[in-house]
């Protein structure tokens, strides 16, 4: 038996690998292909995309395992059958179930593994992956200065060089309009041509210019604004200074994004979770307060001193229409349109208020509804791992098809089933439509039957695919009578 638990175990672990990070690849891919205008042309350091690439890897272990499972154990158990060795252990007198025991065993590793990768490791991967995202995607283009066009990537300058040599360095024509004073085009440069380079420490570009002339709007004069002054200086060379810091890559501190739920683990989200939920109950509180407050007339007409003629009877008058529209004719004449625009504005201020109070209730709600998906999501990855090997296992052993042709393809469906649930559970769990235990479990209430139902089959060797069974199933359960010859 040890014999054929490790011949199992290198049947399954090889494709599972293989499969894992083939998928892993392809989101990855994905990933480039989305951020492709972030990352291009913004002279990165190698170092910085292969750390960015690894961390978005790690992020999407949920969506690669899985499937991963799901192919290499339908890939497994279709290459058993397809070689027949399937058909010789059962004829030896090992059932499937005996035959599943040591890829059950390792599932169930790979499903605790999955959630303490969920718990402990997704959360640091998300902190790094999306903090050093954002980083990425403020960073400036690098420098680029083009013959013939305005350069405006400088903070406070904007550059045009006529013609650039060959060596890269030595530019002509050159003109610099500087605006680091905020008052418009008071300040330029030309020169004949000039020589670029930058310092030790790359953090400075400098300009060597020669054979040009500065010209300056003098404004800081008295009396500028009549007399225009004008200040023109010619030189023979000249050295222009450029920051270049905001090229370069500056890292956000990562304590600004821990309380994001993507970056926490079960404790971490269960407490944030009783904390809004607590704010959220404070926040009603002070909302139903805040309606009853606004709800009656006369507190307003109080709060700016207008007393009627006489008072309505409004124990008999208050739940009658008439009370509503004809309030107004117990006042005097004179006092009626300050009364009406009064109410009028109060009116506007109140719903104003609800409507920021409603909104401030609507976002703290989903802010909770979105704390407890990703806790519900920790358990449900894990046990999603688990029920896909009891779908693709049995599966593989009634197809009986092995390499990546047909099983990739059944894999293939049967995640996308899962993925479409899993995300409209999601979506729904979001809108607070549905509960987020049930938004987030209901992938795994459904993937469940159809791993049992697989399992039956496989282990009692019924012909799932064959269509003459499926044909007098139909026929015995419409009461069709069976043709005989």
């Amino acid at each position: 038996m040890k014999k054929l638990d490790l011949f199992l175990l290198k049947s399954y672990l090889g494709p599972l690998v293989m499969t894992f990070f083939i998928a892993l690849f392809i989101l990855l891919m994905q990933f480039v292909w989305k951020y492709i205008d972030d990352l291009v042309g913004k002279g990165l350091e190698w170092y910085i995309i292969l750390k960015l690439l690894f961390y978005a890897s790690s992020t999407f272990v949920p969506l690669a395992l899985p499937l991963a499972i799901l192919l290499s154990s339908l890939m497994t158990f279709g290459n058993l059958g397809e070689h027949y060795e399937l058909v010789t252990i059962k004829a030896a007198g090992i059932s499937l179930n005996r035959i599943m025991r040591p890829l059950i065993i390792v599932s169930i590793a790979i499903s605790l593994l999955a959630f303490y990768f969920a718990n402990v490791v997704l959360p640091i991967a998300n902190l790094k992956f999306l903090s050093l995202l954002y980083d990425v995607r403020e960073k400036k283009l690098a420098f680029n200065l083009k013959e013939g066009v305005f350069y405006d990537g400088i903070e406070g300058f904007v550059i045009r060089v006529g013609e650039k040599d060959k060596d890269g360095n030595t530019i002509r024509d050159v003109i610099v309009y500087d605006h680091t004073k905020h008052m418009g085009n008071i300040s330029l440069t030309t020169a004949e041509w000039g020589k670029m380079e930058l310092s030790p420490d790359k953090r400075f570009l400098i300009f060597r210019l020669y054979n040009g002339t500065n010209y300056e709007e003098r404004i800081d004069l008295r009396g500028n604004e009549t007399t225009r002054p004008f200040q023109r200086t010619k030189f023979s060379e000249q050295y222009q200074m450029f920051d270049l810091s905001t090229f370069q890559l500056t890292r956000t501190d990562e304590n600004l994004f821990k309380k994001n739920y993507e970056m926490q683990n079960i404790n971490q989200l269960g407490h944030a979770i009783d904390s809004i939920k607590t704010q959220l109950k404070a926040d009603k509180y002070n909302y139903d307060i805040s309606y009853m407050n606004n709800l009656p007339f006369y507190n307003k007409l109080a709060a700016n001193k207008f007393v009627p003629v006489k008072r309505p009877d409004t124990a008999k008058s208050v739940k009658s229409v008439e009370f509503i529209s004809n309030v107004i004719s117990y006042f005097p004449l004179q006092d009626r349109p300050v009364i009406l625009e009064t109410a009028r504005n109060g009116a506007m201020a109140a719903k104003q208020n609800l409507e920021i109070n409603r909104d401030n209730l609507l976002t703290k709600s989903r802010l909770v509804y979105k704390h407890q998906i990703v806790f519900h999501k920790k358990f449900s990855f894990s046990l999603a791992c688990f029920l896909l090997f009891f779908i693709g296992a049995p599966l593989g052993a009634i197809i009986r098809k092995g390499g990546l042709g047909m099983p990739a393809v059944i894999s293939t469906l049967f995640f996308i089933l899962f993925w479409i649930i899993s995300f409209m559970g999601e979506k729904y769990s979001a809108e607070g439509v549905l509960p987020a235990w049930e938004g987030m479990w209901i992938a795994s209430a459904v993937l469940l039957p159809i791993g049992i139902f697989l399992t039956l089959k496989a282990t009692n060797d019924a012909s799932l695919l064959d269509i003459d069974a499926w044909t007098r199933f139909f026929n015995k359960l419409l009461k069709i009578p069976e043709q005989r010859i």
